[in-house]
């Protein structure tokens, strides 16, 4: 009997880590296998997309001033100003992929999504710069003719669903990433180190192949062929990601966070002269379970500062039986 109840734990340790603990689950909402589901398995269709991405975006960006003075006719002050605003919407819209990702659909489906909406702005783009009616005609002389209400609005239209596009494919592969590796696992943590740097290393690659292969391909091949370049990749990128799914691993989304902000800094200044001796230290963790009370989110280690009085267990149990904060 003895030799049983020896075995038995070790059994059990070793079934348990046939699965990931940290919270994640595969597409049909069970634990993930380790052996089947994430690790670098699932990694080469993410970085995929993200260096796909960066490939079309770059070779928009790259040149996207030559375009709109040699192909559209305008001023390099009005060129200008429109390229800056459509790469500061591109930094905007992150924003808002960012916390739909993480309050509604997950990272999988914004990534999914907006790299749909991302692909149809390359297309249109595309025909824009491809097909005679969607551009002005060519300048006879110094008599160059300005593209017409109809026309701007095509290019337009295309150019800012590639900027909205990418609003949720930005803040969403790093994480969707990192998701993979069981943060759980000593070995796997080690492998989220090298992902990072594979994960630069393909925005980097992208880049460099649209700084390069594509400004050349513009400038000299004509500017249709340069727009379908990386609109075929990106469309390759998109059935690729899909391609993954049975592979990956998925972190439920929690919520907004917006919200859960707001209600940390209220509770903080409510109980702003609220005392806690040294030995009701435990009273501040966030519940005394291995994993966090909100889904899609990992427990956060305690920090000393007014910022932890809102962690008290009176309101940490309150949120879990009622689902708000009692202040």
């Amino acid at each position: 009997m003895g030799s049983i109840e020896e075995e038995r734990p070790l059994f059990e340790e070793q079934e348990v880590k046939l699965y990931a603990e940290d919270g994640s689950v595969d597409i049909h909402g069970n634990p993930p296998l380790k052996q089947r589901t994430g690790n670098w398995k699932a990694c080469p269709f993410i970085l995929g997309n993200e260096c796909c991405e960066r490939l079309a975006y770059y070779g928009i960006a790259k040149n996207l001033v030559t375009y709109f003075t040699t192909q559209l006719h305008e001023t390099n002050v009005s060129a200008a100003r429109h390229v800056m605003i459509w790469q500061g919407t591109c930094y905007i819209t992150p924003l808002v992929g960012a916390l739909i990702a993480d309050s509604y659909w997950g990272r999988y489906w914004t990534i999914a999504s907006f790299s749909a909406i991302y692909f149809t702005g390359m297309g249109i783009l595309t025909l824009s710069a491809s097909l005679p009616g969607l551009k002005p005609a060519e300048c006879i002389g110094p008599l160059c003719p300005p593209a017409s209400a109809s026309q701007y609005s095509v290019f337009f239209t295309g150019l800012y669903l590639i900027a909205l596009g990418t609003g949720g494919i930005k803040p969403c592969v790093s994480s969707f990433g990192a998701d993979q590796f069981d943060d759980t696992d000593p070995h796997e943590r080690i492998s989220k180190a090298s992902f990072f740097n594979w994960f630069y290393f393909s925005i980097n690659i992208g880049a460099f192949v649209s700084s390069t292969l594509l400004v050349w391909v513009q400038e000299n091949c004509g500017w249709g062929l340069g727009f379908l370049i990386p609109t075929v990749v990106m469309g390759i990128s998109l059935v690729s990601f899909f391609c993954g799914t049975p592979l990956y691993r998925f972190q439920r989304p929690g919520g907004s966070p917006v919200t859960r902000v707001c209600q940390v800094l209220v509770a903080a200044y409510r109980k702003l002269n609220l005392k806690v001796t040294e030995e009701d230290h435990t009273l501040l963790f966030e519940t005394r379970d291995k994993n966090s009370a909100i889904a899609g989110s990992r427990k956060i280690e305690h920090t000393n500062g007014v910022l932890t009085k809102p962690q008290l267990l009176q309101n940490m149990m309150s949120l879990l039986t009622h689902g708000s904060y009692v202040l």
